[in-house]
């Protein structure tokens, strides 16, 4: 009996789980039939633990001890700056650890980021047993290509928490571009992976030719992603109501909850609509005036203003990494779009401005990167494999000299 190697996209929102089957790599889909995973965990009040689309169900009513986004503070000390710049957004408890490390309380109990994310990393394995029928222990996790050591040591550590024999960690462009060309694997050419997720962007240029895919270059932004366009919108909505009402509304757990999902709504109905209504009943109340409700409309033309900054600061990582790798815009073959954010149209008119070509449909967004990591776990079980990986690591390595020079 062949061994069984899965792919995991261990994603800020969603998480994906994948696997090789009669040479065909295969999206598993969940108990409840759904291809895609929330990444979210909760402790219901009754002590039970709840992960997925049942734990992002209750978030609203219970959102102290629901944990979203958890891979945005993966392997980050409590002293860093991104951490304290990610802490006013996170409707849940986050305090600090023993070693300058950080927890996460849920109820009378901390866990660490790692304990978090093996429970939707256990999630998944159950997912893949109760597919094939048999027990499942290795496993190829994917994350984001500017992840450093201690954030890859982070997602190993959540592996082996939830039971997995992580066989490789691999780097979420390279993974998609793996997806890309599983079949095409004789032509040669250059691609350009543009990931952008819920958490995290990359950029990665590649060289395909023979089964060979050579990563030239790859850059990132480890604290950009749609987290960051939901929040603008937070903000949006949260300004006028407290220079209206004196209430801030991101101050009240349940109400910033109810804040996240509607924006995060809002955003992806405008990818395809120009204009959406907000409204949310009862999101506040005072002694004075009683119950509190927004209301507004947000359109397409409003949300692009409100993030340009960000879309700028992606087509930056992209200009440095084609710098980096010499690569003129023009003679790239491919460029795929990875994440779910890249369905804004805004980022897709971008990508088509800076390449000046439409970018590939030739992958799902949400779907590549497991699809990506599970042909990568096929790659490393099979030695005859006819595909080859060679990677880059995204920062310097160096080691330190006296007088703490590099």
């Amino acid at each position: 009996m062949a061994e069984i190697v899965i792919g995991i996209d261990l994603g800020t929102t969603n998480s994906v789980v994948a696997t090789v089957q009669g040479g065909t790599p295969t999206i598993i889909p969940n108990r409840a039939g759904y291809r895609i995973t929330p990444s979210v965990v909760a402790m219901a009040r009754n002590g039970k633990r709840l992960v997925g689309a049942l734990a992002r169900r209750q978030a609203v009513t219970n959102a102290e001890r629901t944990v979203v986004a958890v891979k945005r503070v993966m392997g980050r000390r409590w002293s860093s700056k991104a951490l304290q710049e990610v802490l006013p957004r996170m409707p849940y408890t986050i305090v600090a650890g023993p070693h300058d490390d950080i927890r996460i309380a849920l109820g009378d109990v901390q866990y660490s980021p790692p304990e978090i994310s093996a429970m939707v990393l256990t999630e998944l394995r159950l997912d893949a047993e109760a597919f094939l029928g048999e027990p499942v222990s290795k496993a190829v996790i994917t994350c984001p290509a500017y992840f450093n050591d201690s954030q890859r040591n982070a997602t190993k550590d959540a592996g082996r928490i939830a039971g997995l024999d992580v066989i490789r960690i691999i780097n979420e462009p390279t993974s998609a571009a793996l997806a890309y060309g599983f079949g095409r694997a004789q032509q040669e050419k250059q691609v350009a992976v543009f990931d952008l997720g819920g958490g995290t962007f990359d950029f990665t240029v590649l060289h395909m030719f023979k089964g060979v895919f050579e990563v030239e270059a790859t850059g990132g932004d480890s604290l950009l992603g749609g987290e960051d366009f939901d929040a603008r919108i937070i903000d949006w909505l949260a300004e006028p109501f407290l220079a209206k009402h004196g209430i801030d509304l991101r101050k009240d757990k349940m109400a910033l909850q109810r804040l996240r999902d509607a924006a995060e709504k809002a955003k992806c109905e405008l990818s395809s609509l120009k204009n959406v209504e907000i409204n949310l009943p009862f999101i506040s109340a005072t002694q004075r005036s009683g119950p509190l409700h927004l209301q507004t409309s947000l359109t397409r033309e409003l949300l692009e203003t409100m993030t340009e900054e960000l879309v700028d600061r992606c087509l930056k990582v992209c200009e440095r990494v084609m710098a980096e790798a010499k690569v003129h815009p023009g003679a790239l073959g491919d460029v795929l779009l990875v994440g779910g954010q890249t369905r804004m149209p805004r980022i897709q008119a971008a990508v088509k401005n800076l390449f000046g070509r439409d970018p590939s449909k030739n992958v799902n967004p949400d779907e590549a990167v497991a699809l990506g990591a599970a042909i990568q776990g096929s790659m490393l079980l099979h030695e005859d494999s006819e595909m080859l990986l060679l990677d880059v690591t995204p920062h310097s390595l160096g080691i330190a000299i006296a007088g703490g020079f590099f």
